[in-house]
Parts: structure tokens; sequence; C-alpha cells
């Protein structure tokens, strides 16, 4: 249900795009933004910090589209969004014992320190990369390219990009007894 939940305002934007516009679809997206927070404050007692920073995006740039009847403002969300969480696995991948993806992985997945910063690297430069090639095609295309390019072609590339980082992942994970042996090491203050 996660996955779904998190994708119906991208799928309802891109519906209600294709029955009513732009402005229509936005406004379906700042509401359906608000009603997750709600939702997720209602469910758990907090608002995941990356939902905020979504809902905070969602409203600043949506509300500009709408009061300004400008759709670039919109355009923009996704890459600033994008940027924003690149600079968030570069400031952790350079300023913190623990690059991020360490830190949102490391407790279900066992890896060298070198394998999380290289990941962290791949997430930033992925990030970077479909935040810039949004702007491309915002301003390159047409409207109606930008809201099919913004469901189908950065939905595909991260599915494509998370494929290709499960395999990297399965290929240098510790195995789990391993990790369980390292672990009993640590306890007991031997090295292997």
């Amino acid at each position: 249900m996660g996955m779904l939940f998190e994708l119906l305002p991208v799928a309802a934007f891109f519906g209600v795009y294709k029955l009513y516009g732009i402005y229509a679809a936005t406004l379906t997206l700042i509401i359906l933004v608000a009603l997750q927070c709600l939702f997720q404050w209602i469910r758990h007692g907090q608002v995941s910090t990356m939902l905020k920073i979504t809902f905070w995006l969602v409203l600043g740039f949506g509300g500009a589209t709408l009061i300004l009847r400008n759709p670039q403002f919109i355009m923009w969300k996704p890459t600033i969004l994008q940027w924003l969480l690149a600079l968030g696995f570069i400031g952790t991948g350079l300023f913190t014992d623990k690059p991020l993806t360490q830190r949102m992985l490391g407790a279900q997945v066992r890896m060298d320190e070198i394998h999380w910063r290289r990941l962290n690297v791949a997430w930033a430069l992925f990030l970077t990369f479909s935040g810039g090639l949004n702007l491309l095609v915002a301003y390159s295309f047409s409207e109606a390219t930008w809201v099919n390019f913004k469901l189908f072609g950065l939905m595909g590339l991260m599915l494509l990009f998370v494929m290709a980082q499960t395999a990297y992942i399965m290929r240098v994970a510790h195995p789990e007894e391993e990790a369980e042996a390292a672990d009993n090491d640590e306890v007991n203050g031997s090295a292997h």
C-alpha cells in the first residue's frame, strides 16, 4: 500500500490533466498531498520529512502556478525536489559518518562502507541528472509531453535505477550469516 499511497497524487495529476488541464491537475495535486500528510499524521502521529518537503514544494510551486496562471512553476517542482534530495545525499556523504543510503537501508542490508558511499554518489548523480532532464523536457517540449514524461519517464527512470541499485546491493552485500558473525565479533571484541 505504501507505494500506491505515494503514487496516488502523481497518477491523479496525470488523469485530471488529461480531462481538465494543468490548473485543475495542479489543484488536485496540492489537495492530495495535503491529504497524504493528514493521513500520515493521523495514522503515525507524525509526517515524514520527505512528505513534508514534498508538501511545501507542491504548495509553493503549485500555488504559484495557480495564482500566476503559469504552469512553469509546477514543472520546476520535480527538479527542485530531486536536487534537494541530491544535496542531502551529497551532504551526508561529505559531512557525516554515515551516508544517507546507509541511514535508510543499513538496518536491512550489511555492506562495507565503500559500497554505501558508492550508492550515495550514485543516488546524488541520478537525482541531479533526472532533475536536469525534467527541465530539458519542460522547456523543450509541449506541456502535454512534460506531463507524460513526469509520470512515465521519471517513474520509469527511477524504476530502472532502483533495479540497478538492487542488483548492485545483491552483488556486494554480506550474506546474513556473515553479518551476524561480524556483529558477534564486534560484541566480543575480536576481528577476522
